[in-house]
């Protein structure tokens, strides 16, 4: 497996965000996925990154990204910066890819500057909570686009140097 660096416009990027939508859905039971606004220049470097892990012929198979948050009306604090559209494949889950893909993430945000990762999931996906928990991180006051809704988990990890 090898990760490369992508835009969030980019037909790779597209692809896992609608297959990661698709399982938003099944697993809500809400038919809408996750509507926070996103756009291609929030993960623009230094202001974010947008990842995707290819397998060897190439394929697709996990993403993930960060872009930068300062405090403001919807509950982030100056210095953060937000995990978006992590996602695997159902064929390669288990194989570690989410967590190598959170820890170059959390490198790079730390090198831009950003003093804190947050990240916002929910409670119907208790392996991302678990991973995140594995990881470091702990629940945090709520933020962002789905912060009064209660099956939000909001969860937030210091990008301190190792």
């Amino acid at each position: 497996m090898h990760v490369r660096t992508v835009g969030f416009g980019h037909p790779d990027a597209v692809k896992l965000n609608d297959q990661v939508q698709l399982e938003y859905v099944e697993r809500y039971e809400d038919g809408d996925g996750d509507a926070t606004p996103l756009d291609a220049s929030m993960f623009v470097p230094p202001s974010g990154l947008y990842l995707i892990a290819y397998d060897p012929l190439d394929r697709p198979v996990a993403s993930g990204g960060w872009r930068t948050q300062d405090e403001n009306s919807e509950g982030y604090s100056d210095g953060d910066a937000e995990l978006k559209r992590m996602y695997v494949i159902p064929e390669a889950r288990g194989l570690g890819l989410a967590r190598r893909i959170l820890a170059l993430l959390e490198d790079d945000a730390r090198g831009a500057g950003r003093t804190r990762m947050v990240l916002e999931t929910g409670d119907m996906q208790p392996e991302a909570i678990a991973l995140y928990t594995s990881c470091g991180y702990l629940p945090c006051a709520k933020f962002g686009h789905y912060r009064e809704y209660e099956s939000s988990v909001c969860m937030a990890k210091p990008l301190t140097r190792p």
